[in-house]
């Protein structure tokens, strides 16, 4: 059975994730990286362990969430696929159960708000942990006079988190913004189809989404 840590220490995994952030730094994106994969990693399992799913389902969570953005070192445009490609030659060689690779490649090609959805548990929970993982430390222009929205968007968010609630059966992102740095707004025009793919993620798993920033409900 083939493990979260098997896949973390994977040389192979490892490269094109790494890779994959060095070309779209160079094309202008913010960090997708080690960071962003272990994020969403830990935030999609924590979805499906809030929701009373078993172990395993869990685990490939952790795994779809590790490598879904392997195809970024191909192409930026149509990742998931490749990216559920490539994943389906890497752990056939790894010798994962066909069934669970199935599962895993559907999540990764189906996590892009331009051609997929949620289609299955782990594909809902990573399209959540994915989309919500705005932060500051995502930025790579160091020039501030360079800013494009994207960059001024999560370099204005000082604090983020999901949070879920039993009692609501809800997952509500919680945004901290500086307004003084890029206007509510502007989050809302980069980030509203993302948000509106979290809304039927969410919905899939059961769960009302809602939007807080700076402690106002804005979805």
């Amino acid at each position: 059975m083939i493990t979260f840590d098997q896949i973390k220490s994977n040389y192979e995994i490892n490269t094109y994730i790494q890779k994959g952030n060095d070309v779209l730094g160079v094309m202008g994106y913010t960090e997708h990286g080690f960071a962003h994969a272990t994020l969403c990693a830990n935030k999609a399992a924590d979805i499906l362990e809030f929701l009373g799913y078993d172990e395993r389902t869990i685990e490939l969570a952790r795994i779809a969430g590790y490598m879904h953005d392997i195809g970024n070192c191909v192409n930026r445009r149509d990742h998931s696929q490749s990216g559920a490609l490539m994943a389906h030659t890497i752990l056939t060689r790894m010798g994962m159960d066909i069934e669970e690779i199935a599962d895993v490649i559907c999540a990764i090609g189906n996590h892009d708000e331009g051609t997929g959805g949620p289609v299955s548990p782990i594909s809902a929970a990573l399209i959540i942990a994915d989309k919500s993982d705005v932060r500051r430390s995502r930025v790579r222009q160091k020039n501030l006079s360079e800013y494009d929205i994207h960059d001024r968007v999560n370099h204005a968010v000082y604090t983020s988190g999901v949070a879920l609630d039993r009692d609501n059966m809800s997952v509500t992102l919680e945004l901290s913004i500086d307004t003084n740095i890029s206007p509510v707004m502007n989050y809302f025009e980069i980030f509203l189809s993302r948000m509106l793919l979290c809304r039927k993620a969410a919905e899939y798993l059961g769960l009302k989404f809602g939007l807080n920033i700076n402690n106002t409900k804005l979805l």
